[in-house]
Parts: C-alpha cells; structure tokens; sequence
C-alpha cells in the first residue's frame, strides 16, 4: 500500500502530529498519531514508543528464522504438546479459522514448500536467486488444517503434527494489537502501517478520512478511504526471485505448491480488522482473479484485485470505500 505519512517526529497541519518509522518483521513501520487536548506529543511519543515494544516482542515470538523463537520452538516438538504464549494461541486459533473460511486456501503448512524454494532465510539479507538446476517434488499438504494442529485453549497448549509458518497473518495481527493498545489509552486518531497491513483509527490531521493510494498505481489512479478499519494488501512484486529457470515466489498455494501464478500484482482487502483483512488478501490472491472476485462477491469481501496490465477489478462492497 501507498500512504502518505508523517515520519520525522512532529509535523504541524491543521492539527499536529507526531510520527516515526521504525523497521522490525522484515518491513518498515510507521506509527502516527494525531495530537489533540488529551495526546499531548510527550504522551504521543511514550505511545509509539509503545507501539514498537509490541511489534519487537512479537518478532521474539512468531519468526520462522529466530532459532530461539517461540514458532521454532513448537516446530521443533512435533507430536509434542507445547506450551504457548496467549499470542500464539490466538495466532494458532486464527489460522485454523482462517483456513476454514477460505476453503483451505489460507494453510500455515507451507513452510517446507517455501523452504523448497530458498525461502529458508531473512528475505531481507539474502539473495534468493540460484542457478540450481530444477527443484524438488513440492510437498503435498493434505487434510484440514485441523487434524495436523490440535489446540487446549484452557491448558494453554497445542499440538503440532507438521511444521507450520504463521507469518502469513502475523503482521496483521500485531497490527490490531497495537491498535487496541492505542485504542485503551485513548488515542482516538491515528494509523499504523507495518509495510501495508494497516489499521486507521478516526481522522488524520485535517480533520478527513484517512486515505491510501494502491501500490502499483501512478498518483491517485484509485484511492480509499478508511475510518476504524483494518486494510492489507497481498502480492508478489516484493518477494519473487528465480530458482534455476523457474520464477517463483512466497504466496505458495496449498492446493499446488508445485505452481506459482503470475498473472495479478497485488490484491487488497479491507475489514474490520487488519488480520481479517490480511487472511483474506492472501487466500484472494491464490484463488486467483476470476475466483476470488466470485468468492468475494459471495462472502461479502471488500476486495480490490490489480493485475501486471494495471487493470483494476473490485468487488461491489469495496466501492464505499473508493474516493
């Protein structure tokens, strides 16, 4: 996504505000809050001071390349039962929903295809490119997610039977979690943006609806307008490299990990919730344009589909919220 923000601390508009950037999870963060008589820009910074804390604790818990991490810990405990974080277990308990809702599109049992394919390392310190000639037959992930992922809500423990890679929702979801933070110490105006997967809250500094701009679109060719609402957008103009002579990328599709589709740039979703969003952004994409757009028309998803020619394609419940 492309939003305009105010990162150099505090920057006066109509109303002022204060702004920082920070990198954490592979992307870029940019928290920003509009001051008013009760956010003081002392209280504004102790927030996105805050708002960091939350995302840093969370790269501790759900990094698949930390070998210390809470996700490598279950990973490493097949058939085990693990205790778990509070964090993980709603991480967990939303994949499951997640991969339900989405026909299994959604499946956090990627991982050894990715891996497969090189993504086995920080995509941000590495080159994923080699000449290696072919790949290996891709792993066939099969049954529902349910009976490789068992969770005791009450014991605080779950059950894992194939290792599983939650990044896929987790930016998402600490999204709304710094959002709900900022929420309960009353800050009644501002955005969180973790490289797209954003949560707006109120109005920005000029008193209107924030906006954002679709990333891949020259100026304002399409823009939304967001009011306590999550967005997330998915694609693979980021993350694509070439394995011998196969381009591939991350969004592995679970119902043929062996095929990597091409044809849409980016697919962006908005919901209550960021991680709502950020699910279904993902599993639209896989889908593809022609059945995403019929699934979303049918499960009532503000959807919003680009492909590589810059053709838009949206479905009918997104148009409120197009400028």
């Amino acid at each position: 996504m492309a939003l305009s923000m105010h990162t150099n601390n505090i920057k006066k508009s109509n109303r002022p505000v204060y702004g920082r950037t920070f990198r954490v999870m592979g992307t870029d963060v940019t928290a920003e809050i509009v001051l008013d008589e009760f956010v003081t820009p002392k209280m504004a910074e102790q927030h996105v001071a805050e708002v960091e804390n939350i995302f840093r604790q969370h790269e501790t818990i759900f990094s698949r390349f930390d070998e210390k991490s809470e996700l490598t810990r279950i990973n490493s405990h097949l058939n085990e039962k693990v205790p778990v974080s509070s964090a993980m277990l709603e991480v967990l308990e939303l994949c499951q929903k997640f991969h339900e809702l989405t026909e299994g599109y959604f499946d956090p049992r990627i991982i050894g295809n990715l891996e497969r394919i090189g993504y086995d390392r920080d995509f941000r310190s590495h080159d994923l490119s080699t000449e290696t000639v072919g790949l290996a037959e891709p792993e066939i992930i099969q049954g529902n997610l349910a009976d490789d992922l068992k969770i005791d809500k009450l014991a605080g423990m779950v059950l894992v039977k194939k290792r599983i890679d939650t990044t896929g929702i987790v930016k998402g979801y600490t999204v709304d979690q710094a959002a709900e933070y900022l929420r309960r110490s009353e800050v009644k105006n501002f955005v969180v943006d973790a490289g797209g997967d954003m949560q707006a809250s109120g109005r920005n500094a000029d008193g209107q609806l924030w906006g954002i701009g679709i990333e891949g679109l020259a100026g304002d060719a399409v823009a939304l307008k967001l009011q306590d609402e999550g967005i997330a957008t998915s694609g693979i103009s980021r993350k694509r490299w070439t394995v011998g002579n196969q381009k591939v990328h991350h969004l592995i599709n679970p119902k043929d990990p062996g095929s990597f589709s091409h044809n849409l740039k980016t697919v962006t979703v908005i919901a209550e919730k960021t991680v709502e969003a950020d699910g279904r952004a993902k599993a639209l994409f896989l889908m593809g344009k022609e059945n995403g757009l019929k699934f979303a028309e049918a499960n009532d998803i503000k959807g919003l589909f680009l492909d590589y020619q810059n053709n838009v394609y949206v479905s009918q419940s997104i148009k409120e919220n197009m400028v």
